[in-house]
């Protein structure tokens, strides 16, 4: 009868573990910038390496932008996104949006990094607010370099574990977010120097910009989104300089985000990595 007892047990918790298995796609793009700058691969890589351990998720790095093959996207629970946006956004073309609309009406997380986090405005645009509940739009946000000081994180289950922290990066902020923030949790928030600001390019100055860092308003650097039919998302503007993963704050946000999105449960403390000065040395694009 115990034999039975521990069999049964063994199986029950066989059944939870399967049931909260977790598969996460992290979409790498093509090498772009400068050495160690837009490290899409090396980054994605390294973030899979610090999730080795945590059980019931499973990674997959796609390089080099979108699959050829789209049934690996089919088979996802979270699907993450860092690569060069804009016009050579990977996601943007219409069978792409198409897909990853069902996908999220599905359930599906989708995340974004860095310059991943711009896509035109028009369908791209709409499509990205429904998924993440935010993008960087041309004239309206910026993407300067600058020292963002963290200090006031709120609760929620991406900060957990996470302590306030500084740290310097190329952070776009003013975004095009769903009207009155709808669905819509800032995680990282600053106040933004005036030196931020200057010009009227497509990713420089604008007015309304101009306007919220002369009155000191904190801007958005990384927010989640749940979507009101179900599903999550996030948005996440660093990670230009690959050397800041070695951050275990700005490291542990992102890893919590994913898990999140994916529907699993962060732990208290966050997922816990470390990272080495070999690890980030790995998998650096040939440039």
């Amino acid at each position: 009868m115990k034999l039975i007892r521990i069999l049964l047990l063994a199986l029950l918790t066989g059944l939870a573990v399967q049931a909260a298995d977790k598969s996460v796609i992290l979409i790498a793009g093509t090498p772009s910038h400068g050495k160690a700058e837009h490290e899409f691969r090396a980054g994605c890589l390294l973030l899979a390496e610090c999730f080795k351990g945590v059980p019931g998720l499973h990674i997959t790095v796609v390089s080099n932008g979108w699959p050829a093959d789209v049934a690996i996207l089919r088979s996802a629970d979270a699907i993450v996104i860092y690569c060069d946006g804009g016009d050579g956004h990977p996601a943007i073309r219409p069978d792409r949006l198409k897909l990853l609309d069902e996908l999220a009406a599905r359930g599906v997380g989708i995340g974004t990094a860095h310059y991943g986090v711009e896509v035109p405005a028009g369908d791209p645009g709409f499509a990205m607010l429904r998924w993440t509940g935010g993008y960087f739009e041309k004239f309206w946000s910026i993407n300067p370099t600058w020292t963002a000081e963290l200090k006031d994180l709120p609760k929620h289950p991406v900060t957990q574990g996470v302590k306030p922290f500084r740290i310097h990066d190329e952070w776009y902020y003013h975004m095009r977010f769903t009207p009155d923030l709808q669905g819509v949790t800032p995680i990282l928030s600053a106040v933004a120097p005036q030196n931020t600001v200057g010009g009227n390019g497509p990713h420089s100055g604008n007015p309304h910009v101009r306007a919220e860092v002369a009155k000191g308003v904190p801007q958005h650097l990384m927010w989640v989104f749940d979507r009101p039919g179900g599903g999550r998302g996030f948005g996440f503007t660093g990670g230009h300089y690959h050397k800041n993963w070695a951050d275990p704050d700005f490291r542990k946000l992102v890893l919590n985000a994913i898990v999140w999105i994916a529907g699993a449960d962060v732990p208290a403390d966050g997922i816990e990595s470390s990272v080495t000065e070999e690890q980030l040395k790995l998998n650096l694009d040939p440039k």
